[in-house]
């Protein structure tokens, strides 16, 4: 696929940067989420980036990809958010990506595939052997997404209930 590297920076032969999110970022993080979501949460993604980008950095991982060289239209083209997670009900540690979205308009690109590799590559360096993420039955385009990476159904069923008082 190219020159993937480590997401600390490296240039990828698409013109794509993958990188840590850096606080200057989050604007685009918080308008590209209301873009796909439709609901605006600053507060939820300052508090992400507190948690994911500013402590335990070797088992959280919150990356951006953006466009190499000019100013494209929108600075952050996507990211993925993710963390090394074990041992609820005896499950053993592994990575778990539990935020991801490519802007629209440069869907078809590439750019989800370069962030899926790059927080892969995290999580093999963090020592993970296995990979999870939680999508919505209905969410046809993650679901679709995830599964041409190579994820599968795994041994866990999410279980819930409403909460009526």
């Amino acid at each position: 696929m190219g020159e993937t590297e480590h997401a600390s920076g490296s240039r990828l032969k698409s013109g794509i940067d993958i990188r840590r999110v850096r606080e200057a970022d989050l604007d685009h993080i918080v308008g590209l989420d209301e873009r796909v979501t439709e609901l605006a949460k600053p507060d939820y993604w300052r508090d992400i980036f507190e948690r994911y980008a500013t402590r335990r950095v070797h088992e959280r991982f919150f990356l951006v990809a953006e466009a190499s060289g000019d100013t494209p239209e929108f600075k952050v083209l996507g990211y993925i958010v993710g963390e090394v997670r074990g041992w609820e009900f005896g499950s053993e540690p592994c990575g778990w990506v539990f935020a991801f979205a490519v802007e629209p308009g440069t869907r078809l690109q590439g750019i989800g595939e370069q962030l899926f590799e790059a927080i892969s590559t995290e999580f093999r360096s963090a020592g993970m052997k296995i990979m999870r993420t939680m999508v919505p039955r209905q969410n046809q385009l993650h679901m679709a997404f995830f599964r041409s990476e190579g994820m599968v159904a795994g041994p866990y069923i999410q279980l819930e209930m409403e909460l009526d008082w």
